[in-house]
């Protein structure tokens, strides 16, 4: 009796100690941004500038987009309302100390882990990335490929080192939407081949370094993050992983502001078959989006890799006299849309801009310069619905 309590105990802490698979980590995740925060340039800096190294004020870069300083309230907000994981996008270059070692200020690396350290606190998952380094996602060109490669390496090295004892709920995400300036369309096969280098140099450093990065949950990206450009032709290269590991800890990333024309654009007010009723609507509907869903699924999940939606949103509207129904779809459309990916093992990631207002990029959920007091309660309200489904 007493050899078998001894065995369970220790067959118990393996199985709590063992890194899940990337299908495992993503399961049943309902996500939110922390969108332009620690992504952003520092104060007074071109956003759009290539330059590495650091700049007055980088620090504070945080703030330098017009949000808050982030605070635990913030975190615990998020986790109150009902999310479990957070991604964090983060810029690395303007708090580099030497761009041939891609050393990263001490400072903001501290403050890097003390808002992971609060979503770890929530127990929360969070994923943190090289977000909006423009050095690297501003030239997907093979002039450029070796140097960036080499760089890129020696970040993550530095990043994985700092991050080795964090435990499996931290996930790395390699790169964000590295494309060509201005220019959001079909990649060439130069853009492509880039791309896919850089997946794999994210995958070969992190193992590198050991211990629990070893399985680690990696996230690869797709060509600007567009799924489109992943899925026909083998554009998106699956990257070797380390011996034993074959693709069970690595996930594939895509972003879904879809249909864009409904999402993004605000050209159409309506989405899906029922709310055709009430005005224009876009031709993409349900059938559409789960039958692209599928698609991901037949090609990718098949595989054995983890699927992560690492953006997604509704940019708010209003139109006189509609104003309501059209929050009333958009309450549909996001839980559709979460009840989908969950059925499918995928996570997601919803936008939030901290961004208010009628048009384009008004992705606001939680007002951060209002005590986080939910100002899209309707975006909120589908999540959830979809999250709480069963399937």
């Amino acid at each position: 009796m007493k050899a078998t309590c001894i065995l369970t105990a220790l067959l118990f802490a393996l199985t709590a100690s063992a890194q899940p698979t990337a299908q495992e980590w993503n399961k049943n995740v309902v996500g939110w941004n922390l969108g332009n925060q620690l992504e952003c340039s520092a104060p007074g800096q071109d956003g759009e500038s290539m330059h590495i190294g650091m700049v007055d004020n980088s620090i504070k870069a945080e703030t330098a987009w017009g949000n808050p300083i982030v605070t635990k309230k913030v975190i615990k907000a998020v986790k109150d309302a009902g999310f479990n994981a957070i991604r964090i996008p983060i810029r690395w270059q303007c708090h580099i100390t030497n761009d041939k070692a891609m050393s990263i200020d001490k400072a903001w690396m501290a403050r890097v882990k003390e808002v992971i350290d609060w979503c770890l606190a929530c127990d929360m998952k969070v994923i943190i990335n090289v977000h909006h380094d423009k050095w690297l996602e501003g030239r997907p060109f093979q002039q450029y490929k070796d140097e960036n490669c080499q760089k890129l390496a020696l970040l993550w090295f530095n990043i994985a080192n700092a991050f080795a004892s964090y435990d499996y709920r931290l996930a790395f995400a390699g790169t964000n939407e590295v494309h060509v300036k201005d220019n959001w369309g079909k990649p060439t096969a130069e853009n492509l081949e880039v791309q896919n280098a850089y997946n794999q140099t994210f995958i070969d450093i992190v193992r590198a370094t050991g211990g629990n990065n070893l399985q680690r949950h990696l996230i690869t990206q797709t060509y600007v993050c567009n799924p489109d450009f992943g899925l026909y032709n083998n554009d998106f290269i699956v990257p070797k992983d380390v011996e034993g590991n074959g693709n069970k800890y690595m996930s594939v990333e895509f972003h879904y502001y879809t249909p864009w024309d409904y999402a993004g654009e605000c050209k159409y007010n309506f989405w899906g078959e029922d709310f055709k009723q009430y005005g224009e609507a876009s031709p993409s509907n349900e059938k559409t989006m789960t039958e692209f869903f599928d698609k991901v699924v037949n090609t990718w999940a098949s595989l054995g890799l983890g699927i992560v939606m690492g953006e997604w949103g509704v940019t708010d509207r209003q139109s006189s006299g509609q104003t309501d129904r059209i929050h009333e779809n958009m309450t549909y459309y996001c839980k559709f849309l979460v009840s989908e990916t969950r059925k499918r093992g995928f996570s997601t990631f919803i936008w939030d801009n901290n961004n208010f207002g009628s048009g384009p990029e008004h992705f606001g959920i939680f007002d951060r310069k209002g005590s986080m007091k939910v100002k899209a309660p309707w975006i909120l309200q589908g999540i959830m619905e979809g999250k709480e489904l069963k399937n």
